[in-house]
């Protein structure tokens, strides 16, 4: 055999047991997309959010059903997850929690198709569902109202990827004392701390130049947005060792399913509307 012949090795997995290099790619990928999006039609990246939320919507439904015959009532959370994010655009708040109260009622009588058994714990696994991820997607899509709106919306897109490199960098490199060993044995405290350095980095940074704020705001939205990235990111483990499955999906190679990639975005976007409204006010 010659050596034009020898196959390519097979692409091995990095110690957080992904492929790295399908990883980066989709990451560069599906960030490139965004921030195009951001910088020349702001409200394109409402239709990306949407997208998102409604991919990541149906592996969850999926993943509970396949995993535990837990029966989401999808039909209406999809469609009421779609009018809290476009809702969002015009009424702001007021439309994301009335769409959500409406898809809640939807999820109670969509039930009574499937009768009595196992009536709460599917209604409530479909409460759960619109909230965790078409809820909490569309504060994200809230973040780019203002005519400053990309700008915030990639502040809170930096700290987010900056928190979850930094931790990614300093669990493999120095990480020894586990974080929480039940629900995430390979989340470190060191990579807690490198969360913690590239998130408050990238908000002083980021704040600073693109919404021209201070740098201790920056500081404190770098900050809390690792924290919450951090409990993101820790909530999705626990739901996944509870279902016992190691991805939500498939579709994103190196990486699983989309919402397995939104586990740190879904908490945080609330957390940095709510955040950037009140220290930086449109």
């Amino acid at each position: 055999m010659s050596a034009d012949d020898v196959p390519d090795p097979p692409s091995r997995p990095s110690r957080a047991g992904r492929d790295l290099r399908a990883a980066i790619g989709v990451g560069v990928v599906l960030g490139a997309a965004v921030i195009l999006s951001l910088l020349m039609v702001r409200f394109v990246f409402i239709g990306i959010a949407a997208a998102a939320a409604l991919v990541s919507t149906i592996e969850l439904a999926q993943a509970v059903r396949r995993a535990a015959g837990i029966r989401v009532s999808l039909v209406p959370v999809l469609v009421g997850g779609q009018a809290m994010m476009w809702l969002s655009w015009p009424f702001g708040l007021r439309g994301i929690l009335i769409s959500f109260a409406i898809t809640v009622l939807g999820c109670l009588v969509w039930r009574f198709r499937d009768g009595i058994d196992g009536y709460l714990r599917d209604v409530t696994a479909s409460v759960f569902t619109a909230a965790y991820v078409p809820l909490f997607t569309a504060f994200a899509a809230m973040l780019v109202r203002p005519e400053d709106g990309a700008f915030r919306a990639l502040v809170f897109l930096i700290c987010v990827v900056a928190s979850d490199t930094g931790g990614y960098a300093f669990g493999v490199l120095f990480g020894k004392h586990p974080m929480a060993p039940v629900i995430s044995p390979k989340k470190s405290w060191e990579g807690f701390g490198g969360s913690m350095v590239g998130g408050v980095l990238a908000g002083v940074l980021s704040v600073w130049l693109l919404l021209d704020g201070q740098w201790w705001m920056g500081a404190l939205v770098g900050a809390a947005l690792v924290c919450s990235a951090t409990v993101g990111d820790l909530m999705e483990s626990v739901i996944k060792r509870d279902l016992g499955i190691k991805d939500m999906g498939n579709l994103l190679p190196g990486h699983g399913g989309l919402m397995d990639r939104m586990d740190s975005l879904l908490p945080s976007a609330p957390l940095a509307w709510m955040m950037l409204f009140w220290l930086i006010p449109s």
